[in-house]
Parts: structure tokens; C-alpha cells; sequence
């Protein structure tokens, strides 16, 4: 199975038993990142936004490990490059934080809930990958190719080659340890924070779930950056990622690789089109939840209430699908993905999506207040 040539099936078996086991997990324990935010300013319960941190310390200690062992190459990821273009990061964050509020959760979650019989998530998945297709290639790529992405900070003029926080550390003047350090320091922190709350300790499903989620990240790196990698392309004679929409190494995230799964589907005769990592990932994603809900029983097909709802969920869906392309990934594509490696553009990232979230579900309570 190792031949070059059976690389992209290995690779794709490999991203879909990971986002199996992700999907299962997640359905489970209820992880949902908008609902973190959500139980945090509704009722001030930090407990599942505890199990996002705990996912985001596993991962950066896993990313971390796998990069010291020379296992893959994080510079040669989406994120750390010199360049961040944080305009880019902050609008399409804060419009996926919003979206995935009117669309009742982020990207994973949507697929989660589609695998337990949630009919309006499919269509918030439809204009999803509909919107972050036109975000990629399309007519919202206009405003964010000539608009955002050229505001940039360009690291490389305080002497770093890559964008995460240990490089940029390291170029302060703090030494090249900063690279191993900083991210131990990082996931302590994190993990500390998540288990200082005896009620979070109490929940043994979330723990579990954080740490597997924060694994199963860890393991996509791996499976893309040193399964799937090719030093020397036999066809081209240059370095290669296999299965990659990006050409890159990469991990899971769930905006881009919606759009691709539709594009695959549209252009099926093409043979050039493959499923790869990502594409494997939202389908693996969906068996997983689908899987979970059957056995446990919590399978319910569920639509929309009413025409406002539907609004909603449309509108959340667009918002997702352009913020996420726009920010470079969504709450797992950069909110633990991105942030395993430390990339600042990732926790610029995080940071929108919380206040976009915020923002939204502020204005929720506008509209229910005004109603009233």
C-alpha cells in the first residue's frame, strides 16, 4: 500500500477513519463550538468551551512531538506562512462566528447534526459549499483577493521564516528553543485552565472526547504530512502531498473540502478529480455522527419551524461557507488545526470567531427583546 500509486487511497481511508471516529466522538459528547460560546454568555457554563481548550492543548502538544520527531514539516502547512494576511483572518472570522449562529453551529457541527438526521443543516451545508466555492474561485473571491488578503504583516521583516509564535519568539531574541517550549507551555496552559473547573472534571465524556479530538487532529498531520508525503514525485520529480486539494500538508477542517466534496460530485466523469484527505474527512465526519446516533438511539429527522428559520440557516450557511475561505479555515480548520501549530493568523482567527459568535447571539436577543 505504500506505492506511490496507492498513496492517495491510503490517505483518504486514513482521513475518513480518523473523521469517523471524530464524528462518533463528537456526537457523543455534544461538541459543538458555537454551543460552547453559547453556554458561556447564556448561562455562564464553561464546560464545553473547556472541552474545546482541552482539544486545542492536546493537539498543540501532539503537533508539536510529531514536528521535534521530524515526522512532518509544519512550515510547509496553510498556516505559517510569512505572510499573514490578518485583515483577512479577522473579517472571515467574525462572519463565520456570526454564520454559525443563524446556522445553529460551525461546519463540523452542521455535518455532525446532517449524520443524526438534521434536515436543516443539509441545507445550511448546501449553501455552505456553495458559498465557500464562490469565496475560492468564484465571486466573493473579488472583494477577498483585491480587498483583504493584500493587508498583510510580512514576518519576515522581524527576521522569523514562519508565522507561529515559537519563530517568533525565536526571532526576538528568546533562542531556537522557543520552538519546543513555547507550545509545552502553550498546552499546559490550556489543559490547566480546562481542569482547574471541578465540574469539567466531573465530566468524564468531555474530557475523553477533547482529548480524542485534539488526537484525531495530530493524526491527520501525520497522515498528510509523513504517510502521504512524497520527498520526489516519481511523475514530476518534485515533493508532493497526496490527496491534498491544498498541495500542501494539511489537517482537518471542514470549509474548503465541503466545497470540493460538491465539486466532485458535479464533475464526476472528470477523472482528475479524486477524493482527498479533506473531501474523506467530511464524509467520514457525517458516518461517524450518523453511526453514533443510531447506536445510541438520538437519530431524529428534524426541519424547520417556521420561514424565518429557513432565513436563518440560508444566511448563516453563506456567511460560513465566505468567512471560512475567507478566514483560512473555520473553529476546527483554525480553531484547533491552525492552532496546533501556534500560527498567529490561527489565533487571530479563534479570537473573531468567538466575537462574531458573540456579536450574533447578542443580536438574537435584540430581535426576541424587540418582538416581545
Amino acid at each position: 500500500m505504500n506505492e506511490a500509486s496507492q498513496l492517495p487511497t491510503l490517505v483518504a481511508l486514513c482521513a475518513f477513519a480518523l473523521a469517523f471516529v471524530f464524528g462518533a466522538v463528537a456526537q457523543r459528547a455534544n461538541f459543538c463550538t458555537m454551543g460552547a460560546v453559547s453556554d458561556v454568555v447564556n448561562m455562564g457554563d464553561w464546560r464545553r468551551m473547556r472541552m474545546w481548550l482541552l482539544a486545542m492543548a492536546v493537539a498543540i502538544a501532539g503537533t508539536t512531538a510529531l514536528a521535534a520527531a521530524g515526522k512532518i514539516d509544519l512550515a510547509k502547512s496553510l498556516y505559517t506562512g510569512a505572510q499573514v494576511p490578518w485583515l483577512s483572518h479577522v473579517v472571515g472570522g467574525l462572519m463565520f462566528g456570526f454564520g454559525m449562529t443563524l446556522g445553529s453551529g460551525c461546519g463540523s457541527k452542521t455535518l455532525i447534526r446532517i449524520g443524526a438526521g438534521n434536515l436543516k443543516s443539509l441545507v445550511v451545508l448546501i449553501f455552505f459549499g456553495v458559498a465557500a466555492y464562490m469565496a475560492l474561485r468564484g465571486l466573493f473571491a473579488i472583494p477577498r483577493v483585491n480587498l483583504l488578503d493584500p493587508v498583510r504583516i510580512d514576518v519576515a521583516r522581524l527576521g522569523a521564516k514562519t508565522s507561529d509564535l515559537g519563530a517568533l519568539f525565536a526571532a526576538a531574541g528568546l533562542g531556537a528553543a522557543a520552538k519546543l517550549w513555547l507550545p509545552g507551555v502553550a498546552a499546559l496552559a490550556l489543559a490547566a485552565f480546562a481542569f482547574a473547573s471541578r465540574e469539567f472534571r466531573a465530566s468524564r465524556e468531555m474530557i475523553v472526547a477533547g482529548v480524542v479530538i485534539g488526537a484525531v487532529v495530530v493524526g491527520g498531520w501525520y497522515v498528510s504530512g509523513h504517510l502521504g508525503y512524497l520527498a520526489e514525485d516519481p511523475a514530476t520529480l518534485e515533493e508532493k502531498f497526496v490527496a491534498t486539494n491544498s498541495a500542501r500538508m494539511e489537517s482537518f477542517s471542514f470549509t474548503a473540502p465541503v466545497a470540493f466534496l460538491l465539486e466532485l460530485l458535479i464533475m464526476w466523469t472528470d477523472a482528475s478529480r479524486i477524493v482527498t484527505f479533506g473531501i474523506a474527512g467530511v464524509l467520514g465526519m457525517m458516518a461517524g455522527a450518523g453511526a453514533m446516533a443510531l447506536a445510541t438511539r438520538t437519530f431524529r429527522w428534524e426541519g424547520f419551524a417556521s420561514v424565518e428559520d429557513l432565513a436563518n440557516h440560508i444566511a448563516g450557511g453563506v456567511l460560513m461557507g465566505a468567512g471560512g475561505v475567507t478566514a483560512l479555515g473555520c473553529t476546527i480548520g483554525q480553531g484547533i488545526t491552525g492552532v496546533s501549530t501556534l500560527a498567529l493568523g490561527s489565533i487571530v482567527t479563534f479570537f473573531a470567531i468567538v466575537a462574531g459568535c458573540v456579536a450574533a447571539l447578542k443580536y438574537q436577543y435584540w430581535r426576541v427583546a424587540r418582538m416581545a
